[in-house]
């Protein structure tokens, strides 16, 4: 198998100084071959140092076992390597066994102090930028394996691949503004990968809002205008919207109890209309149904419902999901309700990029509006902000809710309505 690497690959995997450590990131749009690099440059280390140490990890292990392992059974594959006779994965322990001995580990770092007693080769960080500070230099200090004399030109190597910060923290700051002279920045925007599609491009720039774009595509390291989770959103999104019995209706759920919060809407293939929000303090799954009922008694097009994935999960206080409740509810005032939910949670990023896309995307249409009765669901369009420097968001405390009570109703009728969006036009980060 021969690989003909983009120019950035190539500049990730090689080194470009003596020092005895190699600190290098990889970062790029969808589609710029980050971690394809990086699987790739694990697989290569594991072959020429036998009996190295490697550790692959991420933030979450299903990031791991989707996105980074999965490469690198494609790279295996390609090389033509056959496992049990040129490796073996120990799925009990999570780790790709070399015949020459070398190992390579697959963990999650959200919980970084069980990997204080490795002792590693190499570390290879699939998004970095998602790490905190600290486990970046829990991780330098593992970087302490036991040279073998057979290795020639052996250099530690921590590698990470990452999307640019929306926000600057930490990877800026050692990476850019006052980088170590054996750390090193590759950037790689998605239109530099000959290898994609045609209009690959084309059809993201469709996809994406501009901020979106500009970093997720081209690759740019910016910081918004704003630290708003919504960006783009104006006077243009905001319209009467009429309920349409004939329609179908979409309820999207947020399961809160104290508030609970849904968000009714119709929508067509490629627009959403929030015509209404039910925003209930110190209540039940069957008493926000039963209110729905009053408001529309006479609904005659479908009733689908989306919303939270773990609301099919069953509650401490009762034999039935939150899903099943709405339905039985339902049922009582003639309604005969259809669930459609993912069968998990996304990462909340892929939800905001996903509203947002809609809101206005980098060609500019619109895709979304909401009406002025959603007062709860604007309230969080223009106050619902990320941690300064973060891109963590600012939920209230408790004791800041106790202060200001409208507090309460930040992020969850964002979550209700974002979780329509993200079930029906997904955008994979």
């Amino acid at each position: 198998m021969k690989y003909n690497l983009l120019n950035a690959q190539r500049k990730f995997l090689e080194i470009p100084h003596n020092y005895s450590l190699d600190v290098a990131v990889y970062q790029g749009g969808y589609g710029s071959g980050k971690t394809f690099a990086g699987a790739l440059l694990g697989i290569l280390l594991s072959i020429k140092f036998q009996g190295i140490s490697g550790l692959v990890g991420a933030q979450t292990y299903t990031l791991v076992r989707d996105t980074t392992l999965k490469t690198y059974f494609e790279h295996l594959e390609n090389i033509g390597f056959v496992e049990n006779l040129d490796y073996r994965w120990i799925s009990t322990e999570q780790k790709l066994v070399f015949r020459n001995g070398s190992e390579i580990l697959f963990r999650h770092f959200d919980e970084p102090n069980k990997l204080k007693s490795l002792n590693l080769g190499f570390v290879e960080i699939e998004e970095m930028s998602d790490i905190p500070y600290d486990t970046f230099k829990m991780l330098l200090a593992r970087m302490r394996q036991k040279k073998r004399k057979s290795w020639k030109n052996f250099t530690y190597r921590i590698f990470g691949h990452t999307n640019p910060e929306i926000y600057r923290v930490w990877i800026s700051k050692t990476f850019v503004e006052n980088p170590a002279p054996n750390y090193r920045l590759i950037t790689a925007p998605t239109t530099q990968n000959k290898y994609l599609p045609d209009g690959f491009c084309d059809e993201l720039k469709k996809l994406y809002d501009k901020d979106y774009y500009e970093v997720f595509v081209l690759g740019k390291s910016k910081e918004m205008n704003s630290n708003l989770v919504v960006k783009d959103f104006t006077q243009d999104n905001i319209r009467e919207i009429k309920y349409q019995q004939n329609l179908d209706v979409h309820i999207s759920c947020d399961f809160n109890v104290d508030p609970m919060a849904w968000v009714l809407a119709h929508k067509s293939e490629d627009k959403v209309f929030y015509f209404d929000e039910i925003v209930l303090e110190n209540t039940t799954t069957q008493k926000t149904c039963e209110e729905f009922c009053r408001r529309y008694p006479s609904h005659k097009g479908r009733i689908i419902i989306n919303g939270d994935a773990s609301g099919d999960n069953r509650s401490c206080t009762s034999e039935y999901t939150n899903y099943v409740i709405i339905k039985r509810t339902l049922a009582k005032f003639g309604y005969d309700a259809e669930i459609k939910i993912k069968s998990y949670n996304p990462p909340i990023k892929n939800r905001i990029a996903a509203f947002n896309a809609k809101v206005k995307n980098a060609e500019g249409d619109i895709g979304l509006y909401i009406s002025p009765k959603c007062e709860k669901l604007l309230y969080n369009i223009y106050n619902l902000r990320y941690i300064e420097g973060t891109s963590k968001i600012d939920v209230p405390s408790y004791s800041q809710i106790k202060q200001t009570k409208e507090l309460k109703f930040l992020s969850h009728p964002f979550d209700a309505a974002s979780y329509l969006v993200d079930f029906y036009w997904a955008i994979t980060l």
